[in-house]
C-alpha cells in the first residue's frame, strides 16, 4: 500500500511517500496551490492521502475526492498526535510521523463535509465574528463617554436603542468641526461609523442564513423546540451534518466537548469538569440558549432543577447537563426525522 502524507503549509507543503510493509519513503516538497497538488497525485498515484485539519484541508480534500483517492485527515490536537518533549520538529519529521500512524489505523478519522456546508459553517462564524467586533465597538463608545463623566448611555439593551443612540450622535464630530481639546469627539465619530456599518453587515448576513435556513426542512425540525431559536438550530444542523455518523448521544456531547474529563488510576476514578474539545462556537450557543430556555421550556427547568439539588455551587453544572441533553435530543430529532415531543416532567405527571 502506498501512502501519500502531505504536511500542508500556506505557501510550500511537504509530501512523503511512504511504502506500508517496507517503511520506505521519500520526500518532497510541493507549492500549495489545486494545480500543483493535483501533478503530484497523478504522478504520485496513492492509495491513500493522509492530511492534517488546517484551512487548507477543506480544497484539498475536495480535490482528493474527486480523483477517487481514498482519504484520512488527521486532528493534530488528538493524544496520539501531539508532540511532547521532543528536541526536533520539521515538517519533514511531520509528513513521516502522518504516514506511519496512517500505516497502522493510529489516526482517528476527522469528518469533512461537502463544500456548500464548509461555507454554510463558515457564514455562521463569520455572523458571531460581526457580533463579537460589535460588541467591542458598543465598549469602547461607553469607555469614551466614561473618560469624560458623561453618563447618558442606560445599562444594558437599553443603551442601544434609536433614543439612546441620538443623544450620541449628537456628541460626536467629524475632525474639521473640533478643536485639539475635543479629539473625543472624533473617537465617537469614527466608533459610530463603525457601529453602523457592524450592524449593516450583520443584518445582510443574517439575511442570507435566514435564507439558507428557510429552504433546510432540519433548521425548521430544530426551530419548533421551544426556547431554540434559528441561530442555535442552523449551527447544530450544519455542525452534525450527518447523524448517522454518530450512534450513541454520548458521542454526540463528547463530539461538542460536553462530557466531563475522567481521570482513573488503580482504585481512583473521578469526573472533572468538560473537557473542552471540540466545536466550542457550538457549545457556548448550547450554555447560553439553556440559560434562555429555563424561562420558556418546562423541560429544560426541570432537568436544571433536578441536577442542581437546590445548591447555588451546582448551577453550572446544572446547565452544562442542560446543554448536553438538549444537543442529544436535538441529534436524535434529526436522526429520525421526529418533530420536539417534551418528555413528561414531574410537575407534569403530579
Amino acid at each position: 500500500m502506498k501512502i501519500l502524507a502531505i504536511d500542508l503549509g500556506k505557501c510550500k507543503s511537504v509530501a512523503c511517500k511512504y511504502e506500508v510493509g517496507t517503511d520506505k519513503h521519500k520526500y518532497e516538497t510541493v507549492e500549495t496551490s489545486v494545480e500543483k497538488l493535483r501533478e503530484l497525485l497523478v504522478r504520485v498515484s496513492p492509495d491513500r492521502v493522509v492530511i492534517e485539519i488546517c484551512s487548507q484541508a477543506g480544497w484539498v480534500s475536495d480535490l482528493v475526492r474527486e480523483m477517487g483517492i481514498e482519504l484520512q485527515v488527521a486532528n493534530p490536537n488528538h493524544e496520539g498526535w501531539r508532540w511532547r518533549n521532543v528536541k526536533r520538529k520539521t515538517d519533514r519529521i511531520d509528513a513521516l510521523k502522518l504516514a506511519r500512524l496512517s500505516a497502522v489505523n493510529q489516526i482517528p478519522p476527522v469528518y469533512m463535509p461537502d463544500k456548500a456546508t464548509r461555507q454554510w459553517r463558515s457564514l455562521i462564524l463569520y455572523r458571531k465574528s460581526l457580533v463579537g467586533r460589535r460588541s467591542s465597538v458598543k465598549n469602547r463608545i461607553r469607555s469614551i463617554l466614561d473618560r469624560q463623566g458623561l453618563r447618558i448611555l442606560p445599562s444594558g439593551k437599553q443603551g442601544w436603542t434609536e433614543k439612546s443612540m441620538e443623544c450620541v450622535r449628537v456628541l460626536a464630530k467629524p475632525l474639521e468641526m473640533i478643536g485639539e481639546d475635543e479629539l473625543w469627539r472624533l473617537e465617537l465619530w469614527e466608533e459610530l461609523g463603525q457601529l453602523e456599518s457592524l450592524a449593516s453587515a450583520i443584518e445582510r448576513v443574517e439575511k442570507q442564513l435566514d435564507a439558507i435556513a428557510g429552504k433546510d426542512k432540519r433548521v425548521k425540525l430544530l426551530d419548533a423546540i421551544p426556547g431554540v431559536g434559528p441561530r442555535l438550530a442552523e449551527i447544530v444542523v450544519a455542525v452534525i451534518d450527518e447523524p448517522s455518523r454518530f450512534q450513541r448521544g454520548k458521542q454526540v456531547g463528547s463530539y461538542v466537548g460536553l462530557v466531563p474529563r475522567q481521570y482513573q488510576s488503580g482504585k481512583m476514578d473521578r469526573q472533572g469538569r468538560i473537557s473542552g474539545q471540540g466545536h466550542r462556537e457550538l457549545r457556548a450557543m448550547l450554555v447560553e440558549v439553556s440559560w434562555i430556555g429555563l424561562r420558556f421550556n418546562p423541560w429544560m427547568r426541570e432537568v436544571y432543577e433536578r441536577v442542581r439539588r437546590g445548591s447555588k455551587s451546582r448551577k453550572k453544572i446544572a446547565i452544562v447537563a442542560v446543554a448536553r441533553r438538549l444537543l442529544i435530543r436535538c441529534w436524535a430529532m434529526l436522526r429520525d426525522g421526529a418533530t420536539w415531543c417534551p418528555p413528561e416532567t414531574k410537575k407534569a405527571a403530579a
